[in-house]
């Protein structure tokens, strides 16, 4: 971008990126050093860190808290720590190759495959971008009494002026996605200061696995399902790209190292959120209001509970939310699209394609509780192929070269996958109505 032309605006923006590039370009080859050398690379885990805690989070946290109390906070954390792993690897996937996932996934498996794999993935993208929009327009819809379809009306537009921030590089849009997880990061920190939370409980169940009965499982599986979904294992491997390249190994080295510190201090930044919304639900309902499940009720039920401020808060915590995922999810769905089908795309095309389902199923009347379960069953079973591309690729020697995955990373990966996996068909049949052996009665 020529910052010349227009100095304020877009190119201001536009200068940003590049003051950002240059710093990293300079931290690489060693003529800037300091504490904050991060800082230039910081971004790609920020972004994907907004899929932790979008408003499918918000339900089932909502729902583990309520009911049982802090007894599932250690789902909270092994899920996370999932998720950690599994980012680490896309962006390494990004670094080393310049490839984003699925560019990978269309040059190197056969195209029945590849259809298969894409098909999939724009559903995803699709059921992503509906829960996300869903909890935008629930947040807007209780804030200002409005239709949920107006809601959804809102969020989409506020959606699409973000993304409008991409025409400027990657640092603008970045920083507004950043400015979103701090409003949201603050909201839940207030509400522990109002919240009456037993924080001894909260240290013992963090780090104790149980299960308090049959159905805990069930939330569980859904905390899971929330928490690793397909489409950040695309977008986290693309927003790797095009900011400062290695020209050399140890420069690729010294990116994979201030990735891997990005994304343990996101996500880890991602999880306190979440257990947050845990602990506050936990508080507020546990004892007195175990029932509560939804976020409209949770709404409903904090003000004379908790007060009408901290009521407020969630709120403003939830549209925070709703807006960032949508935007997230968007991307994803755009990059999806490109780098299965190998050829540019209009972005209005690409963007219509990703948002306009969750319009039709609004004005449609679905019910929106009903429509934010299909959307995580449908995630359930996408979640699979970008698991084992991920896994198969960060492998393999004819991908990465000398950066392949040791041993006992792929085994603990592995291991990991399979749990995921087993936590969602265990979802998937039970929201279908299938008897689990040993999970019914």
């Amino acid at each position: 971008m020529d910052d010349r032309v227009r100095p304020t605006g877009l190119a201001n923006s536009g200068v940003r990126t590049a003051r950002a590039a240059l710093a990293a370009r300079e931290v690489l080859e060693g003529r800037r050093r300091g504490a904050l050398n991060l800082l230039p690379f910081a971004g790609p885990a920020v972004v994907v860190s907004v899929a932790y805690m979008d408003p499918g989070n918000f339900a089932t946290n909502i729902q583990a808290g309520a009911r049982y109390g802090y007894a599932l906070l250690w789902v909270v954390l092994l899920a996370n720590l999932v998720a950690m792993l599994f980012q680490v690897m896309s962006a390494k996937l990004g670094i080393v190759t310049g490839k984003n996932l699925a560019q990978l996934c269309r040059e190197r498996f056969p195209k029945p495959i590849v259809l298969l794999m894409w098909g999939g993935s724009e559903i995803a993208a699709m059921a992503t971008d509906l829960a996300e929009f869903l909890g935008g327009a629930i947040g807007l819809a209780l804030l200002f009494h409005l239709p949920l379809l107006a809601g959804m009306t809102i969020t989409a537009l506020v959606t699409y002026g973000l993304l409008l921030f991409e025409s400027a590089g990657f640092r603008p849009l970045e920083l507004a996605i950043g400015a979103l997880v701090g409003i949201i990061g603050l909201s839940y920190l207030a509400e522990l200061f109002i919240a009456p939370v037993v924080w001894p409980e909260v240290l013992l169940h963090t780090f104790s696995p149980r299960l308090p009965d049959k159905d805990a499982l069930t939330i569980s599986v859904g905390i899971v399902g929330a928490t690793v979904m397909p489409h950040t294992l695309f977008l986290h491997s693309g927003l790797t790209q095009n900011r400062v390249f290695a020209r050399t190994v140890k420069e690729r080295r010294t990116l994979l190292n201030f990735s891997n510190i990005e994304v343990v201090i996101a996500l880890s930044i991602a999880g306190v959120i979440n257990m947050a919304m845990v602990i506050m639900a936990a508080s507020a309902f546990h004892h007195g209001r175990p029932e509560v499940a939804e976020i409209e009720e949770a709404y409903h039920t904090l003000a004379p509970l908790l007060g009408v401020g901290a009521a407020g808060i969630f709120l403003l915590s939830l549209i925070a939310s709703g807006i960032s995922s949508s935007v997230v999810g968007t991307m994803a769905g755009q990059m999806i699209m490109q780098g299965f089908v190998g050829f540019r795309i209009p972005l209005w095309v690409r963007r219509a394609v990703t948002m306009l389902p969750a319009f039709a199923v609004v004005a449609l009347g679905v019910d929106a509780t009903h429509a934010l379960i299909l959307s995580q069953v449908v995630l359930s079973l996408a979640l699979p192929f970008p698991m084992a591309a991920l896994l198969w690729f960060t492998r393999c020697d004819a991908v990465m070269g000398g950066y392949t995955n040791r041993a006992s990373m792929t085994v603990i990966a592995t291991l990991a996958a399979l749990t995921v996996l087993g936590f969602n068909v265990v979802l998937v049949l039970q929201t279908f109505g299938v008897g689990i052996p040993g999970l019914t009665g």
